[in-house]
């Protein structure tokens, strides 16, 4: 499903962190241990258990502290992390030994060099059709045992008149490497430094194709002399540090070679004159010679001689015309040598693939081009292939074939577009635009059924795994097609598009620029239809995005717009769900009366729609608002009540969601007994406070969710427990490590004032201090004023608990007044009755 709104949710990334993920493999197992036990063991046992997994955590904290701090990462087991990106070599490579030579010299004397040299980057340029990208191909092939932690590639070609952006590049290695952005990245420098994070001491083969400058492959290139880049370009990039080679054109007999390899020896053999005819005519351009080559393995009844006239005659009729310069006479001879005797339908397909604006497609958009079965566009598109017209850009995640075309064939085919009717290639394009609505709605309602009715059916882990190697796989061209039905005017089929893909990706919580680029589409679609559910539904998707954010004003906006529709058209299920959004962003800003009014309300509309999945998770949302106001009995109760229902329904991303909650909650039971004198019952609370923080956490450790399972330790480290004092700075560190290597700032904030905690309950006041005034310069910067005030009151507390009665006024006065801009009274409340503990005793009122 997806994680909670506010507040314990990241704002948008203002200053990048990077760090490594630490291991911890014994304390994964101390948690597997713990969770493995149920309630119904004696206390005596749990604290057994506790004490045991506390003693393993223990050892390997010391053991590995260390190498918390080691520059290099350990290289990646077999099968983790370790992406396949690369694409095919052509079926009829052939040639180019001393380009092969060249680049094996180059790679051999970097092996050779020192460890700290740059990485190693080299730049393959030269005219298009050249045969850049299937040299890069064949020789990232060779070289691939060389780079255990994956070989990555991206075509940075991108779709019609639109270069791929870095960002996106950077988005997609990162998630290939199993980088799971649950939160907004923020820009290109912090990507950047993710990027770097994540491939500290790696071994990854980078290949990027088709590049347009180097202002579009700088920020790709990482800084670990492990990695390799291979970079293809129409012209010289001149990268600092960078080995560029420029690829040529054929010689005279590696053309005939590849001529040989598509028509047959015998061909050749039998008139080698008019081969090497064929071969000069084409400009010695690979692209020019596969596509004659091609030609000829389909018509076998031609004999070479026969192609070299076909093709000589038609490259004077070129020196008679006026071309466009953008495919050469070459190519475009071929191209169209070869056009002319494809069948009617072949020429369509190959205009109508020109027409759409993705960069590369499944297999399937070619039977809703044609309007045919997937087998028969299928076999149009393999005729495309074998005439060397169309080829294979790799297999996406879900193991599909991806196909494309050549840039200079798609510029000749979309040359001759002319010659379909407008309405004929709208209503293709139509096609293709529902069929990737009717996927992108099938896999949103795999990821996360209930954003889409009530009650929504139950999916399958297995289902939502799928949908979103889905989205992965899918998400360049998705947008394309977004871009191109709001281009179109197609306003119900754009918003329907967009819905899906906002979805998905808040389901997935990735995709952040996009999925609000997206959304703002999808608004001014929705609203251009006339359609106002559609439009509220819009405005929803828009709030959750800006929320997520932290454009929270923004949101709120949208989403109070979104109200208002919902209510004015009866639609009770749909309005609840803005109400809870609405009572989170009141939430996450402080206003507490106004926000528990929203969470209420929508409470009791899920429950008059008897959607209880809806109605349990926005109890947990206001169990979370129950714990700070100091509630926990309330909150228990809401929490228990929540677990019951999710555990009904199998729903184990939300049970893990809750048992988290669940376990602070239990923690500030037992904090409250150990101040009331309760040793016994204290240690009770918090045994069961550690096993469901360490279900919570394991549950989401087998799933993935990094995010999610900081978040548990994160829970975990602020028990505070006094006799696991040390075991809690370590949860809170581990937590660090991932927040940080994930890029959120946000959360690395928030665990810096859990982190001043820990060491406050410590005893380590400098320290304490230190973390909680970074947290305030933090949250002062991603404009977070609630999490300031909070920070600073746990200061001005740490401070007192400690003696330091003088230092604790300064940062308790500062979390009064912005509580009391906020109108938080409950903050107010708490914070007067540690000023009134600061005063000197003869100031103190009576």
């Amino acid at each position: 499903m997806t994680g909670d709104l506010l507040p314990d949710k990241p704002r948008r990334r203002r200053k990048p962190w990077a760090a490594p993920v630490s291991a911890g493999l014994a304390a994964a197992a101390a948690s597997v241990l713990a969770a493995s036990v149920e309630w119904e063991i004696p206390p005596a046992a749990k604290i057994g258990v506790t004490l045991g997994a506390a003693v393993l955590v223990g050892l390997t904290t010391w053991a590995t502290t260390e190498a918390r701090d080691t520059r290099r990462r350990a290289p990646l087991e077999p099968g983790v992390f370790a992406p396949e990106q690369w694409p095919p070599v052509p079926e009829h490579f052939t040639g180019r030994a001393e380009a092969l030579a060249e680049l094996r010299e180059v790679f051999a004397a970097r092996r050779r060099s020192s460890d700290l040299a740059p990485p190693l980057v080299v730049s393959v340029y030269g005219r298009g059709g050249v045969g850049k990208s299937a040299l890069m191909a064949r020789f990232g092939q060779e070289v691939a045992d060389r780079y255990p932690d994956g070989r990555l590639y991206a075509d940075l070609r991108g779709g019609v008149d639109a270069p791929v952006r870095p960002e996106e590049v950077l988005i997609g290695f990162l998630r290939a490497l199993d980088v799971r952005l649950t939160t907004d990245p923020g820009g290109l420098e912090e990507l950047r430094r993710l990027w770097l994070t994540w491939t500290r001491g790696r071994r990854i083969l980078i290949g990027l194709d088709n590049a347009h400058d180097a202002a579009q492959v700088e920020p790709l290139i990482p800084a670990e002399p492990g990695c390799a880049v291979l970079v293809t370009s129409r012209a010289p990039l001149f990268l600092n540090g960078t080995y560029d080679t420029r690829l040529g054109e054929f010689s005279e007999p590696q053309g005939v070679e590849l001529l040989a390899r598509l028509a047959g020896g015998a061909r050749i053999v039998d008139d080698l004159e008019a081969a090497k005819e064929v071969v000069r005519l084409c400009d010695y351009l690979p692209l020019a010679i596969n596509i004659c080559g091609g030609r000829l393995a389909t018509r076998e009844q031609w004999t070479m001689r026969e192609m070299a006239n076909r093709l000589a005659d038609r490259r004077r009729r070129l020196d008679q015309l006026e071309v466009a310069p953008t495919v050469d006479k070459s190519v475009r001879a071929s191209v169209q040598l070869s056009y002319d005797d494809c069948t009617g339908v072949q020429r369509r397909l190959l205009r109508l693939l020109s027409a759409l604006h993705s960069p590369d497609v499944p297999g399937w958009v070619a039977g809703e081009l044609l309007d045919v079965s997937g087998l028969d566009g299928a076999d149009q598109l393999e005729a495309l292939m074998d005439a060397q017209l169309a080829e294979c850009s790799g297999t996406d995640q879900t193991g599909s074939m991806r196909y494309r075309l050549h840039d200079l064939v798609r510029v000749f085919a979309a040359e001759l577009a002319g010659e379909d009717e407008e309405d004929r290639v709208t209503a293709a394009i139509e096609r293709v635009l529902h069929a990737y609505r009717r996927r992108a709605e099938e896999a949103a309602q795999n990821r996360w059924p209930q954003d889409w009715s009530r009650g929504g059916r139950q999916s399958s882990a297995g289902g939502q795994g799928r949908a979103g190697d889905w989205l992965n796989a899918e998400r360049l061209s998705l947008i394309a097609m977004i871009h191109q039905a709001h281009q179109l005017r197609l306003w119900e089929l754009t918003w329907g598009l967009a819905r899906a893909f906002c979805s998905l990706c808040h389901s997935l919580r990735a995709y952040w620029a996009d999925w609000a680029a997206v959304a703002e589409l999808g608004t001014r679609a929705a609203a251009a239809t006339g359609d106002r559910r559609s439009l509220a539904i819009a405005l929803l998707d828009a709030a959750s995005v800006h929320g997520g954010m932290g454009l929270r004003d923004r949101g709120l906006e949208e989403a109070e717009g979104a109200l208002a529709i919902f209510t004015d058209l009866g639609e009770s299920w749909w309005a609840a769900r803005v109400m809870r959004t609405i009572g989170m962003t009141l939430f996450s800003d402080g206003h507490l009366d106004r926000a528990q009014d929203f969470l209420i309300g929508a409470i009791t509309a899920f429950k008059g729609e008897e959607d209880l999945w809806w109605m349990a998770r926005t109890q947990r949302n206001l169990a979370e608002m129950r714990m700070a106001e100091r509630r926990p009995e309330e909150a228990r109760e809401l929490l228990e009540d929540a677990l019951e229902i999710f555990k009904r329904d199998g729903n184990r991303y939300s049970e893990a969601q809750t048992l988290r909650v669940y376990g602070e909650v239990l923690a500030a039971q037992a904090r409250g007994e150990l101040r009331a004198g309760d040793h016994r019952r204290a240690a009770e609370l918090f045994t069961r406070a550690g096993y469901s923080l360490d279900r919570a956490s394991e549950m989401f450790r087998q799933r993935g969710e990094l995010w999610e399972e900081a978040r548990c330790l994160r829970a975990a480290g602020e028990v505070g427990d006094p006799d696991n004092g040390l075991r809690e700075l370590d949860y809170v560190r581990r937590a660090d490590d991932i927040l940080a290597a994930l890029g959120d700032s946000w959360g690395v904030a928030r665990n810096a004032v859990s982190a001043g905690r820990a060491l406050a309950r410590l005893g380590r006041l400098e320290e304490s201090e230190r973390e909680l005034r970074r947290a305030v310069r933090e949250f002062e910067e991603l404009e977070d004023r609630w999490w300031m005030a909070e920070s600073l009151r746990y200061l001005g507390e740490a401070h007192l608990n400690g003696g330091g009665h003088g230092a604790a006024v300064e940062p308790l006065a500062r979390a009064r007044d912005i509580y009391r801009s906020l109108g938080n009274e409950a903050g107010m409340r708490r914070t007067l009755e540690l000023l009134r503990r600061a005063a000197p005793s003869d100031e103190r009122e009576p």
